[in-house]
């Protein structure tokens, strides 16, 4: 049986290693003060970011992360899911699919008209989940990093 639910302060520990896995996903890493900085902004209710856990057997077995934030385009906000996670002994057990349904109600609870999210192209196996859960929007990202 899977739980789905907000993460609160202590649950930092059993959302790090999970974090951590993600950031190990994707090759990249961020300084010890900027997760503290990120794991605070999760609990500050004047912050439009959220953490959600998928906890099995008590266990936290995927982790997400929705940001709202203000569209030209509608009145109501949109929800940008950023981050997505299931620990690898959870793998294929409907962890991802689950916790993408709970921020598609969450965001709706929240107001939101709207769900996206990322991916990299070479991350074929969540492509086969996202291509049965939503629709692609055939737009193609550009970056440019700025100093701050």
């Amino acid at each position: 049986m899977m739980e789905i639910r907000s993460l609160v302060p202590d649950d930092r520990a059993a959302w790090e290693p999970l974090w951590q896995g993600y950031l190990a996903f994707y090759q990249t890493s961020v300084t010890d003060d900027l997760t503290a900085l990120t794991w605070a902004r999760f609990h500050d209710p004047a912050e439009p970011m959220h953490a959600y856990g998928a906890f099995i057997d008590g266990r936290l077995a995927g982790i997400t992360h929705l940001i709202l934030h203000r569209s030209t385009w509608t009145a109501s906000p949109y929800c940008y899911l950023q981050d997505l996670f299931t620990a690898e002994w959870a793998r294929r057990r409907g962890v991802a699919s689950t916790l993408i349904e709970w921020v598609y109600g969450e965001a709706a609870r929240l107001g939101a008209g709207r769900v996206h999210w990322l991916t990299q192209e070479s991350n074929r196996e969540a492509q086969a989940v996202y291509d049965r859960i939503s629709a692609r929007s055939g737009f193609i990202q550009y970056r440019t990093l700025l100093p701050v």
